[in-house]
């Protein structure tokens, strides 16, 4: 069977990077972890300097240069998570970090000095202390199982996790966000499915997807799974320069993702995570873009734009404000946020 590429090495043999680069390769890999798994390697194109799955996932030295308004911890999570493994910045909804690895590490990563191999997953006593801090409020009505991704969970983890949520009256939402159905389609199993179908809580799943050519047909079976099994699903995307910041390639994206019956969710700018500033666009050109979908494409494919601020206080959309075109009176103007 084939194994995940990890290292300079594996990259090179793979024929992902040329021997020459591989000094380069592993100066990053040093630094952020790296994985690719086989199913991301086959859509690798080596030939293609600019090739849109190869920028997401290969390392660049450009990740070794930090400017000046970067940071470690971008939308303060830190600041707003009072036990380990909780981030708790809305009233009704908390993040539950019980897992820091993920299947494949995204080059643009905003927790890429959070997760990893050595990130310290939730060990049993901290993942009492999180779902009981979950327990004593009820204003919780929303879990989001993050990290790291929580789809690497084995099905009788998963299962157990869903089953602790399960005894919280007030909890009635748990969402999943990942990757696992697209960058490693094979984990998506009938058991899998099976452990999020027996939950007594409703189940959604946030899938993180930024080009068309990531929805394979292995990738589009796996998203099957899910939603003939009624697991709902929306998406999320980053704005990535070089990768889909072209409104024919979101308007792609978007389609795909609503015939495979996944709702277009959020377009996230890109954050101020270390040595990512090689990926970020400007506002001005995410509002472009939006501008250019508007009535280009159908309403459900239309995402949210989203900024995340630094200073921890949550998202907020930053579409572009439209001219209505007509007469109105100053209650009916609309503006940003």
């Amino acid at each position: 069977m084939r194994r995940t590429l990890r290292s300079a090495d594996d990259l090179v043999a793979a024929g992902l990077v040329s021997s020459g680069q591989r000094a380069d390769v592993k100066a990053v890999a040093d630094r952020y972890a790296v994985a690719i798994t086989p199913a991301v390697a086959d859509l690798i194109d080596p030939t293609d300097p600019d090739d849109p799955i190869a920028r997401q996932f290969v390392p660049s030295p450009m990740e070794l240069t930090r400017t000046q308004e970067e940071r470690d911890d971008p939308i303060a999570d830190q600041v707003h998570s009072p036990v380990p493994g909780i981030v708790h910045r809305y009233p009704d909804r908390v993040l539950l970090k019980a897992v820091h690895a993920c299947p494949v590490y995204c080059r643009f990563c905003f927790r890429r000095e959070m997760v990893g191999p050595g990130g310290d997953s939730l060990d049993d006593a901290a993942l009492n202390t999180a779902v009981g801090y979950i327990a004593d409020r009820p204003d919780i009505w929303e879990v989001i199982l993050t990290g790291g991704d929580p789809l690497i969970l084995s099905p009788r983890r998963l299962s157990a996790l869903l089953e602790r949520l399960d005894t919280i009256d007030h909890v009635a939402v748990v969402r999943l966000h990942t990757r696992v159905p697209v960058v490693d389609p094979r984990r998506v199993t009938a058991e899998m499915i099976g452990a999020l179908s027996v939950s007594s809580k409703t189940i959604w799943t946030a899938l993180h997807v930024n080009h068309s050519r990531e929805l394979t047909a292995d990738a589009l079976a796996a998203i099957g799974r899910f939603a003939d099994a009624g697991l709902p699903l929306v998406s999320q995307t980053v704005l990535l320069k070089g990768i889909n910041d072209d409104a024919l390639v979101l308007a792609d994206l978007f389609r795909a993702l609503v015939k495979a019956r996944v709702k277009p969710y959020y377009l996230h700018q890109g954050d101020l995570a270390p040595g990512t500033s090689h990926f970020r666009t400007t506002i001005a050109e995410g509002q472009r873009l939006m501008r250019a979908l508007r009535g280009a494409v159908s309403g459900l494919c239309q995402p949210t734009y989203v900024v995340d601020p630094p200073d921890g206080s949550g998202k907020r959309p930053i579409g572009p404000c439209y001219d209505l075109g007509i007469e109105h009176s100053a209650e009916t103007v609309t503006r940003d946020r």
